[in-house]
């Protein structure tokens, strides 16, 4: 029998999870060891995009398990290929390489976008460019292109050669993206530092800047990305195209899995042996996320969560009228930030708490934002039921 004091006990301490332990989880519910039931808001940090074990889902990772768990790449892979087939299809993409996360599509994307560079143009042009307040994942360059300190302290040295600009700050980015520079990355929208935006102007201006210097221009789209947004892509809404996109999260729909999408042109600089994975385009992984990506890829679906969002910031917002809780609402298809008016007793831990004590799992960004990224199919009724179990939750702290 596990419990949570065996957390403690045998697991590394970068985590603090719940009090409570999940056993079940069905559609945008989840049941505890004692059987309590819980609203899900939270996916699994935008994972669970079709919510949890979606029958369709189910049934493409049984029927994979009975032909083939894995295959390195030494061999063909038909659910690899057959899943970047419906990439190239729905995307600008041309070429696809698979990982198993986020963090490991961005560290294979500064790998070519180097390598493209230092083989077509210069051997001395291999800066990256970021931007502050970012969120690239967990490996050493990952954490090099936050550029925040509290990622990167007690781990040093760095990965050279990163610039960081000011996000969504136009004047001076011809300072920063140069000759030298290899390739810029950037978020389109910026989830852990509370669901910020960026502005087209800034995105378009960034686009012109690569092409003026010969740089890439990579999207990180591992968050925003399956159908986030309410578009396939968030990049679709910025008029823009990727020359490299990185993706995974909700792509898998809980299993995990990352990917590389570029184009036929620049994966010609990645040559046999230039780059690897063990587990990447595993076979189970690759057939349940090609159902999660033909799902996606519907206009019905992808409406479908720009209504969705109507209704949570129409909720949200007589959430705030009524208790003033919230400094911004801040929205990008179904994934929200509600920024706290925090004061001592009023903060991020204690609403969290409360929600989870009435039975709503919420999320954080930044660290004064409730984040909000329900799956993508949930159901209008429990929308209703999960935000009013928030509006109670706060009320209760602010008394």
């Amino acid at each position: 029998m596990v419990t949570r004091t065996d957390f403690n006990r045998y697991m590394m301490p970068t985590y603090k999870p719940a009090e409570f332990i999940p056993s079940k989880a069905k559609g945008s519910l989840i049941w505890d060891k004692q059987n309590k039931k819980y609203i899900d808001f939270a996916s699994g940090i935008a994972v669970s995009s079709l919510g949890h074990c979606h029958p369709i889902l189910n049934k493409a990772l049984a029927d994979q398990s009975k032909k083939i768990w894995h295959l390195s790449n030494l061999l063909t892979n038909e659910p690899a290929l057959r899943l970047a087939k419906i990439f190239c299809k729905h995307t600008f993409a041309e070429k696809v390489f698979f990982a198993n996360s986020g963090a490991e599509a961005v560290e294979g994307a500064i790998k070519t976008a180097r390598k493209y560079a230092y083989l077509n143009i210069s051997k001395n042009k291999n800066e990256i460019v970021s931007f502050s307040d970012a969120f690239h994942g967990r490996t050493m360059m990952a954490i090099a292109l936050n550029g925040s300190d509290r990622f990167i302290e007690g781990f040093g040295p760095m990965p050279e050669g990163i610039k960081h600009h000011p996000f969504n700050e136009s004047k001076n980015l011809e300072k920063a993206i140069s000759k030298k520079t290899a390739a810029v990355i950037v978020e389109l929208v910026q989830g852990e530092a509370g669901i910020i935006k960026a502005k087209k102007g800034f995105i378009q201006k960034i686009q012109r800047l690569c092409k003026l210097n010969n740089a890439l221009l990579i999207i990180d789209e591992v968050q925003s990305g399956a159908g986030r947004t309410g578009t396939l892509f968030a990049y679709e809404q910025f008029g823009i195209k990727p020359d490299i996109m990185c993706c995974a999260k909700g792509i898998g729909g809980g299993i995990p899995i990352g990917a590389i999408l570029t184009s036929s042109k620049i994966a010609e600089c990645m040559q046999l042996g230039s780059h690897g994975s063990t587990f990447g385009g595993n076979p189970l992984a690759c057939a349940v996320a090609e159902q999660v990506m033909t799902m996606l890829s519907k206009k019905s679906l992808l409406n479908g969560v720009k209504k969705k969002e109507k209704l949570f910031l129409n909720e949200l917002r007589n959430i705030n009228k009524e208790l003033k809780c919230f400094s911004a609402i801040r929205s990008s298809g179904l994934w929200i930030g509600c920024k706290l008016n925090v004061t001592e007793s009023f903060n991020l831990d204690t609403v969290m708490k409360a929600c989870y004590a009435k039975g709503l799992m919420i999320l954080k960004a930044n660290n004064n934002t409730i984040r909000i990224a329900p799956s993508l199919i949930i159901e209008d009724e429990l929308i209703f039921k999960g935000l009013n179990i928030l509006r109670q939750a706060i009320q209760e702290q602010l008394q």
